[in-house]
C-alpha cells in the first residue's frame, strides 16, 4: 500500500471521549464505527494497521477510512464522528407564503358561477388557471387549508 496522507494522532481526552462511545454502546452505529477506526488508525496504537486491514476488521469500505481519516484531520473530531446536517430539503418545497395567501383570498372570495362553494379541487384548478403555481394537487391545497386551520364549509 502506497504512502498514508494523513496521520491521526488522539490527544488522551479524544481518546477517552472515543473509547466512551463504544463502550456505552447508545450512540448510533455509524457514529460507533467511526469511533473504532479512529482508533485503530491512531499512530499512538501500540500495531499499525492498514486501510485495507482496519476496511476488513469492521466491515467497511478502504475509502470510508480514508474518508474518516480525513475528515477527523481537516475538520476535527466531531465533524468526523457524526454525519453532517443537511442545509437545504432534498427537493424545495412548492408551496410558500405568498401561495398560502393566494389560496386563503381564492377561500374568502365568491366560488365560480354554478358553485355554492369552493372545493379543494376547485382552488387547485383556479391556482393553475391564474399562474399562482404551475401544477399542484388537490391535496396539496387540503393540506395547505390544514395547516392554515382553514376550513371550506
Amino acid at each position: 500500500m502506497g504512502k498514508q496522507k494523513y496521520e491521526v494522532n488522539l490527544s488522551a481526552k479524544e481518546i477517552e471521549q472515543i473509547t466512551k462511545i463504544i463502550r456505552t454502546g447508545r450512540s448510533s452505529a455509524h457514529e460507533i464505527l467511526h469511533a473504532n477506526i479512529l482508533l485503530a488508525v491512531n499512530i499512538k496504537g501500540e500495531k499499525k494497521l492498514s486501510h485495507s486491514k482496519i476496511a476488513e476488521m469492521y466491515q467497511t469500505s478502504v475509502v470510508t477510512v480514508q474518508k474518516v481519516i480525513a475528515s477527523y484531520v481537516t475538520e476535527g473530531l466531531a465533524t468526523a464522528l457524526h454525519r453532517k446536517k443537511r442545509t437545504t430539503p432534498p427537493v424545495p418545497a412548492k408551496v410558500n407564503g405568498e401561495f398560502e395567501a393566494h389560496v386563503i383570498a381564492l377561500c374568502c372570495s365568491e366560488p365560480p358561477k354554478g358553485y355554492a362553494r369552493w372545493s379543494v379541487r376547485l382552488l387547485s384548478e383556479k391556482c393553475v388557471e391564474l399562474q399562482y403555481i404551475d401544477s399542484v394537487s388537490h391535496m396539496t391545497i387540503s393540506r395547505t387549508l390544514k395547516k392554515l386551520n382553514l376550513s371550506l364549509t
